[in-house]
């Protein structure tokens, strides 16, 4: 078989990646001066990419699976398979103004500077997705139909609806107003840069998470498909393990039955007799979120709590039942 060709971000979610990649295989190595990544899986070759440039990669055959953010996937309108949410990399991808504005959304935005025959420009790494939610606006759509708002970029200019102007931004997009724009289409993960930069938010597009996306004409290359399979039950082992605790305990034989109805597992606990007559030791998994709500319990009927965070859990059944659909 031909190996699988794997494109990670480079960028602002290359840590967060790299951290997920680590849980998942038991050797992730970045080749020096280089963006080779080796892992310990000699059928996967694994490349760092930008992510706006992964989406369609993926989607041309180049790469037969890529990481990327949803953004990214509806901004290039690449036809891929989505296999995974990854959830890290959550942003907000969202419309901002200056605080001294008052307007409310960018409905209200369009219909003022329309009346005042004021051209509204707005900057944006995100061309494709800032103007199809500029035509969904109730305003647009009234004042001007189905045009597509001007689109201007160094080297491009599309678009003939000069009253509305979207300015490709290289970067640094939160300092171009008011002097240089009038809104921007900006991700922000906490609002803060906006805030601090005198920007306020008036609509949220979208919210996106860094996502696990294949070529369809790989998942239907059956040697292909089966190393893709292997790379999702990894990787969504490692999402997993995040969300969840690996706990060991004792309890006296007497409280066993009451320790069992409040404790939540996978499937069952693990129970075990101890050498010391009337023990049992228990072993289970649950969900980080019931932690604290367990202790409080856990202090009055049992002994000896062990917390471990589990690297992967991975749910091999789920992915047979997948292979056979």
């Amino acid at each position: 078989m031909n190996s699988v060709k794997f494109a990670i971000p480079k960028g602002s979610i290359e840590e967060a990646t790299f951290k997920i990649l680590e849980q998942s295989w038991t050797k992730v190595r970045r080749r020096d001066r280089t963006y080779r990544v080796v892992l310990d899986d000699p059928q996967i070759t694994v490349k760092m990419l930008r992510p706006q440039e992964i989406p369609n990669l993926v989607f041309d055959g180049l790469y037969d699976v890529g990481i990327t953010g949803k953004d990214w996937v509806k901004e290039t309108n690449a036809d891929v398979q989505t296999l995974l949410d990854l959830e890290y990399g959550k942003i907000k991808l969202v419309i901002a103004i200056p605080d001294s504005y008052n307007f409310k959304s960018l409905d209200e935005m369009i219909l003022s500077y329309a009346r005042k025959k004021k051209i509204l420009r707005i900057s944006s790494e995100y061309l494709t997705t800032a103007a199809k939610f500029i035509k969904q606006s109730k305003s647009y759509k009234k004042l001007y139909g189905s045009k597509e708002p001007l689109i201007i970029t160094p080297w491009m200019r599309i678009g003939s609806n000069k009253n509305v102007q979207i300015f490709l931004s290289f970067g640094a997009t939160e300092a171009k107003p008011p002097e240089d724009v009038d809104a921007i289409m900006d991700v922000t993960e906490t609002g803060t840069t906006l805030t601090q930069n005198q920007l306020k938010i008036i609509d949220t597009v979208m919210e996106s998470t860094a996502i696990l996306i294949a070529n369809k004409s790989s998942l239907k290359n059956k040697a292909k498909r089966e190393k893709i399979y292997d790379i999702v039950t990894l990787l969504r082992g490692a999402v997993e393990g995040r969300k969840h605790l690996h706990l060991f305990l004792n309890v006296r034989t007497q409280n066993l039955d009451r320790l069992l109805k409040e404790l939540p597992s996978l499937k069952r606990p693990t129970i075990s007799p101890l050498s010391e007559k009337g023990w049992y030791g228990i072993n289970t998994v649950i969900p980080k979120s019931e932690l604290h709500k367990l202790v409080p319990k856990l202090r009055k009927i049992a002994q000896g709590l062990v917390v471990h965070e589990p690297k992967q859990i991975l749910a091999l059944e789920e992915i047979k039942r997948d292979e056979e659909n």
